[in-house]
């Protein structure tokens, strides 16, 4: 007969502990990444760290051997923010107003075409939708700026030039938020779902805005903040189409200021650069509260009031 520890002491046997993992390459293989993400990230915070700070001093403060990467004892954001919306009339606040109007309305637009091409790429079946596709992917390849003199000749022969509409219009084809919302429809909206909304009775129309365009949220949050960030640093198109400077977006103007001041160097540019860099920072304001306020959208539930 066997007689157990537990008989011979009256003491229960402890039990085993489970085998622990092995921590070492792992953890050793993610020590490069960690400090590549670290790297990355100072590559990005530097030069906007770099903003905040110099947008603090004076034309003084900026040429006078101070430290770039830290403020100076003159601190004075709200008068160089006085300098900034005044000077030249306040052209500097009608260039933030074209700014957001190209960008509300051709990201806006863009994204519009860019949801309802891609569902109809995903969902249905027509002559020539592998040709067509072939064709936008090819598009997706080729740099916007290649297509900027070719649409100028195009818009002058119309007679759009110097106008809002020769910023807009080219802004509204995205051939990339076309491919990413067929990939995402193509996923994320099965077809039974559809078909079951076709058996209710429900037009296509109906189907689309009630069914499938709920589980698409997310992809059109993506499409719409990349297409609002692409048209509000759109600086090539809007250069070689507008010669009116009132018409300018921030990009341009900030452009033109910084040659000014380049030109003119100690004559007068070295108190154009206190607001230049002013200017730089107050242009990347919108769209940092535009992707604090529109990424929430992202982690929303995909099916969220399709199924009711």
């Amino acid at each position: 007969m066997t007689v157990t520890p537990t008989e011979l002491t009256g003491v229960p046997a402890a039990e085993p502990s489970p085998p622990e993992r092995p921590r070492g390459p792992r953890t050793r293989g993610r020590i490069p990444l960690n400090i590549v993400l670290g790297l990355l990230m100072l590559y990005f915070l530097v030069p906007f760290w770099w903003l905040i700070v110099n947008s603090s001093k004076s034309s003084s403060g900026l040429f006078g051997g101070e430290s770039a990467l830290w403020f100076s004892g003159d601190i004075d954001y709200i008068g160089n923010l006085v300098d900034l919306f005044t000077y030249g009339g306040g052209i500097y606040a009608r260039w933030l107003g074209n700014s957001a109007l190209y960008a509300i309305v051709g990201g806006v637009g863009a994204t519009v075409l860019a949801v309802l091409a891609g569902y109809g790429f995903a969902k249905y079946r027509f002559f020539g939708r592998r040709a067509s596709f072939a064709i936008l992917l090819g598009a997706v390849m080729v740099p916007t700026t290649a297509l900027v003199i070719p649409t100028f000749v195009l818009f002058a022969q119309v007679g759009w030039t110097n106008t809002i509409w020769a910023v807009i219009f080219p802004t509204l084809l995205n051939p990339f938020g076309v491919y990413l919302m067929n990939v995402y429809a193509r996923d994320a909206v099965p077809d039974e779902l559809l078909d079951a909304a076709r058996v209710d009775g429900a037009g296509e129309f109906r189907t689309f805005l009630q069914v499938a365009l709920p589980m698409l949220r997310p992809a059109i949050v993506t499409v719409l903040l990349l297409s609002v960030v692409a048209s509000w640093n759109n600086y090539f198109l809007p250069l070689v189409m507008l010669s009116d400077n009132r018409l300018f977006p921030v990009t341009v103007g900030i452009g033109l200021w910084q040659s000014t001041a380049s030109t003119y160097g100690a004559a007068g540019g070295q108190s154009l650069w206190s607001i230049i860099i002013l200017g730089s920072l107050v242009s990347v304001i919108p769209l940092i509260i535009a992707f604090l306020t529109l990424q929430k959208y992202w982690r929303g539930g995909l099916a969220i009031g399709s199924l009711k």
